[in-house]
């Protein structure tokens, strides 16, 4: 597919994809780079690491750029391989950075100096039937995060429906949550085009996890945005990983089919028995997992239960006292 000429992503073929230190599908993160009048714009520029910060160092060269040229650093959303550079990244530019307020939420709640995160995050797995074995390496695993997102920039807002100039052209902010609280994609209308970031992913389903402290019904939101996304006329989607793409509206409704299929397997294997929501994360990804993977694995499968729940088609089951409590999910008999 060919790019317009003001909207380049860079890797040789005119596509910035950042590496990321993530286990698959997802080793590379896509920063898109929008020349205009207005200056130059990049669109989540990875996350913080010495092998991203030598890539950077290449794409000013390749595209003959200089990073004082940067006026706008733009972020889809706060996880570390979309945001983690762009508090250096205005460093070295003077770029001002734009996120959501709700997304700017989320980054304390992950990598804020008040966060509690490695805390809460082991507690509610516990809960949830995961050993200790598997959530003992939770706090190493998630303070590991820090050095991708340090420093952490100065902020502007940016809020749904306000026009933001790049690449020569002004484009719509729309609000998503599901896979990130405050998520914004960005559309134009007259071209049909949309930097979609994690909102819609061309061959993947983007993770929805259930954290605490966060949205209490991921999934739902999640879905709810498909359903507000599927309303743009989308000839061309720009994603936050993978290659751009032409079937907006038929990934959309895969999306939405994929988590009615998910969630009625989940209803089905607790016809079979009462089970903890880490018994269900195995029984779907099974253990041959990294920590990173089980983190995303059981959260998703949180997720789900939630929206079961909330939908009145299977129930918690609390037993213990609160310091060894465990919560079992039912069918609604």
């Amino acid at each position: 597919m060919t790019l317009l000429p003001e909207i380049q992503l860079w890797d040789r073929e005119l596509v910035a994809r950042v590496p990321i230190s993530m286990a698959p599908p997802l080793r590379r993160v896509n920063s898109y780079v929008l020349k205009g009048d207005e200056g130059i714009t990049i669109i989540d520029p990875g996350p913080r690491t010495e092998e991203t910060i030598e890539e950077w160092r290449a794409a000013w060269r390749d595209l003959r750029i200089s990073p004082h040229d940067v006026t706008k650093i733009v972020l889809t959303h706060h996880h570390p391989d979309h945001y983690g550079l762009a508090g250096y990244m205005q460093e070295i530019t003077g770029a001002t950075v734009f996120m959501s307020p709700r997304a700017y939420e989320e980054t304390r709640l992950m990598w804020g100096p008040e966060s509690r995160m490695h805390e809460a995050l082991p507690e509610l797995y516990r809960r949830h039937g995961m050993p200790e074995s598997w959530y003992g390496q939770l706090p190493g695993h998630l303070n590991g995060f820090f050095a991708q997102v340090t420093p952490a920039p100065e902020v502007t807002f940016l809020r749904e429906g306000e026009l933001i100039q790049m690449g020569g052209r002004a484009w719509l902010p729309i609000e998503t949550a599901g896979h990130a609280p405050g998520h914004l994609s960005f559309y134009h209308a007259e071209q049909q085009l949309m930097f979609c970031g994690d909102a819609v992913l061309p061959q993947i389903s983007p993770n929805v996890s259930f954290l605490p402290g966060s949205d209490p019904q991921p999934l739902q939101s999640f879905l709810d945005s498909l359903e507000k996304l599927s309303a743009y006329e989308v000839a061309t989607a720009y994603p936050g990983h993978r290659h751009p793409f032409d079937y907006f509206t038929e990934r959309v409704r895969l999306l939405l089919e994929h988590h009615g299929e998910r969630l009625l397997r989940i209803e089905r294997l607790l016809q079979e028995r009462t089970q903890t929501a880490f018994d269900v994360c195995t029984a779907l990804f099974g253990t041959e997992l990294s920590i990173h993977q089980m983190r995303f694995a059981m959260s998703e499968t949180l997720a789900h239960l939630v929206e079961l729940a909330r939908q009145g088609r299977v129930e918690e089951q609390k037993t213990g006292a609160a310091e060894t409590e465990i919560i079992r999910y039912a069918p609604v008999r």
